[in-house]
């Protein structure tokens, strides 16, 4: 597996759909930040997935939406790899990923040059609230970046976060487009929400969770 991972490594290097941001890029801007349109060679809405892992929604994503752009983010190169790898295998030109902690979004990112923000089953943190993707430290940091009618999309299995996701929403007076706590139940609705499932996502049917969704403007 360690030499699988190195291979790995190595291989993405290699990608010119893969940027790497440096850990310590809270103390200066990335290159590409405001400059992202010039990567893409087109002036389309820019879409970012957080903590994609192995790039799955974002694919899925820019397959459907071939008039955005794509960005998944996330630490762990050895994820991204896959997704990297098979936008390039699919000639992909509207997909990239960027690789570096989330905490520093606003170093990679532009005012305004974001349109939308999915987090797909993140982490939900319940013992550190500020680690939390949809906290109150981390949405501030998504104002910074998306524009004034960006969205943010919500998806996890766990309902700790949904709902305080929505206590989030309410106690900032963020602008709640919609929600529920089981999106598969929902009828000829969210149909952009139900349309892609992770590996991750499908197991949690499977096991009979709900999936809940929410989406949302700062």
């Amino acid at each position: 597996m360690a030499k699988k991972k190195l291979q790995r490594f190595a291989e993405i290097e290699t990608f010119p759909n893969v940027f790497y941001m440096p850990f310590d890029a809270d103390k200066k801007d990335f290159r590409m930040k405001g400059r992202w349109k010039e990567y893409f060679g087109n002036d389309n809405p820019l879409v970012l997935e957080l903590g994609c892992g192995k790039g799955e929604y974002t694919i899925g994503l820019a397959e459907r939406h071939p008039q955005r752009n794509f960005i998944g983010i996330d630490i762990k190169g050895n994820r991204i790899w896959r997704g990297a790898k098979t936008a390039l295998e699919r000639n992909m030109r509207n997909v990239a990923f960027l690789r570096t902690r989330i905490d520093f979004i606003e170093s990679a990112f532009g005012s305004n040059e974001v349109s939308e923000v999915w987090i797909t089953f993140p982490d939900p943190q319940p013992k550190k609230e500020n680690k939390r993707l949809t906290c109150s430290l981390f949405t501030e940091r998504y104002r910074n970046l998306l524009r004034k009618d960006g969205f943010i999309h919500l998806k996890t299995d766990n309902k700790e976060l949904y709902d305080y996701t929505l206590e989030v929403i309410g106690q900032n007076n963020y602008r709640l487009l919609d929600h529920t706590a089981d999106l598969y139940a929902q009828q000829d609705r969210l149909e952009e929400a139900k349309s892609i499932q992770t590996f991750y996502e499908s197991g949690f049917l499977r096991e009979g969770k709900k999936i809940c969704y929410i989406r949302f403007q700062l």
